[in-house]
């Protein structure tokens, strides 16, 4: 892989759009060879968010199921969330977990993090595997509760198959885990 090229310079950037959720950027660049242009970006916590396979035991990974607004149902995915102020992505996994699901864990392996779009988004989603649960539940705040849903890691082909089970920062996650988790049991 080939790493010649040098990053554009970032000319200026101007905020063109804000929500409560999204924060839309324009960012004039100039590149190597002298071309300008303007992309349009959202610009994602600084912090990032954490999703977090939480591990029951070694086979049995416990799944959310929540209502989705960008796709208008319920979807099952991993637990996530932002990671706030003053905390860091284990201690937001950590906290998460509690809201979501109910549980704490005494082990929080960070994985590996993940960009979302990177072609127009900041977002950065650090993963991190949960292990050595435990019953803890704080207030979240979400709208209704949430339901947890055991599932079988070896079962993933039928999870893949699942209509409700789209969302693809859950998908990479539970592959990034089994493939931890082999490594570390010594899988063939």
């Amino acid at each position: 892989m080939s790493h010649s090229r040098h990053a554009p310079r970032i000319l200026a950037t101007r905020t063109l759009a804000r929500t409560r959720l999204f924060h839309v950027e324009a960012v004039d660049l100039r590149f190597s060879n002298g071309e300008e242009v303007s992309y349009e970006r959202l610009v994602g916590n600084p912090a990032g968010a954490v999703l977090i396979v939480p591990l029951l035991d070694d086979e049995t990974v416990l799944m959310i199921r929540e209502y989705a607004a960008g796709v208008e149902r319920y979807e099952l995915a991993l637990p996530k969330g932002r990671v706030e102020a003053g905390e860091d992505p284990l201690q937001a996994a950590n906290r998460e977990l509690k809201e979501e699901v109910g549980y704490g864990a005494r082990e929080l392996v960070p994985l590996c993090s993940l960009t979302l779009a990177p072609g127009y988004s900041t977002h950065l989603t650090h993963i991190v595997l949960a292990r050595d649960l435990y019953p803890e539940r704080l207030e979240g705040d979400e709208p209704e509760p949430i339901e947890v849903h055991p599932w079988s890691l070896s079962g993933l082909a039928e999870l893949l198959a699942h209509p409700e089970c789209t969302e693809a920062r859950s998908i990479a996650a539970l592959f990034l885990a089994r493939e931890h988790l082999c490594k570390r049991e010594a899988c063939p």
